[in-house]
């Protein structure tokens, strides 16, 4: 009959068939408009990057220039009143609600487009057909789920209408910096949803891609999965795709107990990974010593502590920083590990440009973390030590 469409699928099918084109959407969301437009990580075949233009044009009626310019603008204004959709600046709520409003809303400003549009496609079909018919595809594709499914048409196109706008739009770039679990302590609230990116295709390790934006690859740790890595990997292997960039991978080798220019290096390209050590290995035991021998009147205050210790600064409110003042009041060797935990952070900020004075500060830092006297901190400067650029079998 008419109204099941060509394909007169049942229920099972349909099911089955909206999520294979909600999901070629995610796909070329995180893959072409993400990883490879905005952030250039990787680089893709022309074909490639025909289809899924071609295809987002169908299913979101997102333009390329437009989504690219205001993801760069996010990385560039993270946090800040000007930044597109921020939850911290604008609340979650609203980000939740309007994520995609917001998204339009800026798309209409000149100057973004122009500032961090650049590179981005500017051929016959993109001004002739996909930038002057924004709308075109979408009606299309409402056209073609009603020759395909029939009355039920209606139904799935409206999924496919509203599936970016709710989990890009929404919950990534809302829930995203609002709630989650975080590898590493970058400069913005960003959080990892769940370890495993499958629904999104690996936009879930949101705090992973804002530790390391250039990066192909969300997944870090051995237990994240992150399904559009999968299939860059999978493009790559039919030559239809390139990897310019990863995550720096941060090598040990061990014995070393020099600390050189390549040392020096090393530590700086895997501070983030540094920095999630120095809570492994130095904050979190001694908290935890700290806490076995605090008084009861004034073991609450170490409640919180492994989280606020190892926090970026930055994202310290008032009551934050008066409930840290209050614990290293209470504990001299916390306030040493603060203190040079914050003291290694600036070492990179302040010297990052002059290879030679970063080495002599990280030699400083060392020599001070061993004359400290606290055990977990002089574990941790000798393994300092250890860090090089090139694996150990090369080192």
């Amino acid at each position: 009959m008419w109204y099941n469409g060509l394909l007169d699928l049942s229920s099972w099918q349909l099911v089955v068939a909206i999520l294979l084109m909600t999901h070629v959407t995610i796909v070329g969301v995180t893959v072409y408009l993400h990883r490879y437009s905005a952030h250039r990580a990787l680089e893709l075949h022309p074909a490639v990057k025909h289809f899924f233009r071609f295809w987002l044009w169908l299913s979101t009626a997102m333009n390329t220039r437009e989504w690219t310019a205001i993801h760069r603008k996010h990385h560039a204004k993270c946090e800040t009143v000007d930044d597109p959709h921020s939850p911290v600046v604008k609340g979650l709520s609203t980000v939740l609600r309007r994520g995609a409003e917001l998204y339009r809303e800026e798309a209409e400003n000149a100057d973004t487009l122009r500032i961090y549009g650049k590179n981005c496609p500017d051929d016959w079909l993109e001004r002739r057909v996909y930038s002057r018919y924004p709308v075109g595809g979408v009606a299309l594709m409402g056209a073609i789920d009603l020759a395909l499914f029939g009355v039920l048409g209606i139904t799935v196109w409206a999924i496919q209408m509203m599936w970016i706008p709710i989990w890009a739009a929404g919950v990534i770039n809302g829930l995203g910096h609002a709630v989650g679990y975080r590898n590493f302590e970058c400069r913005d609230a960003a959080t990892n949803l769940l370890p495993w990116g499958i629904l999104i295709g690996g936009e879930e390790l949101h705090n992973n891609h804002h530790t390391y934006p250039n990066s192909a690859k969300m997944s870090v740790k051995r237990w994240e999965f992150d399904l559009g890595w999968a299939w860059i990997q999978l493009f790559s292997f039919f030559g239809l795709a390139k990897v310019q960039r990863v995550a720096p991978i941060a090598h040990r080798v061990s014995g070393k107990r020099s600390l050189d220019m390549d040392t020096a290096m090393a530590i700086l390209n895997n501070r983030f990974q540094i920095m999630a050590q120095y809570r492994k290995l130095v904050i979190v035991p001694l908290v935890q010593q700290e806490l076995g021998k605090a008084d009861a009147s004034v073991r609450h205050l170490f409640r919180r502590a492994k989280r606020l210790l190892s926090r970026e600064p930055s994202l310290l409110n008032d009551q934050h920083q008066a409930s840290i003042q209050a614990m290293l009041e209470q504990s001299q060797a916390l306030k040493v590990i603060y203190e040079k935990r914050l003291a290694l952070q600036q070492i990179w900020v302040k010297t990052s440009a002059n290879g030679h004075e970063m080495l002599e500060a990280i030699k400083l830092w060392i020599h001070e973390a061993e004359a400290s006297g606290i055990q977990s901190l002089r574990d941790f400067a000798e393994q300092l030590k250890t860090y090089s650029l090139r694996p150990a079998a090369l080192a």
